[in-house]
């Protein structure tokens, strides 16, 4: 009877090794998918950011070549006095 009990101790050592190798494989899992997820929103979050300033950038040069077309017509309308 002893060695029955030796048994299911070892048994159940074993088992509680398995379980907490299973769990740190796991572990190790979840870890590598929540890095690979902050990876692709930071990625993301670069490309809007480049896109936001491409906008922009748009935007300001539309103002400016506005300004010096508003320029260049009062040049213009100055000249011809």
């Amino acid at each position: 009877m002893h060695r029955s009990w030796e048994k299911k101790q070892q048994q159940r050592l074993k088992d509680e090794q398995l379980k907490a190798k299973l769990k740190e494989l796991q572990e190790e899992k979840e870890a590598e998918k929540r890095a690979k997820i902050e990876r692709i929103k930071e990625r993301r979050a670069k490309k809007e950011e480049k896109e936001r300033y491409e906008r922009l950038a748009a935007v300001m040069h539309a103002k400016k070549v506005e300004r010096l077309k508003r320029r260049e017509k009062r040049n213009k309308l100055l000249k011809e006095r």
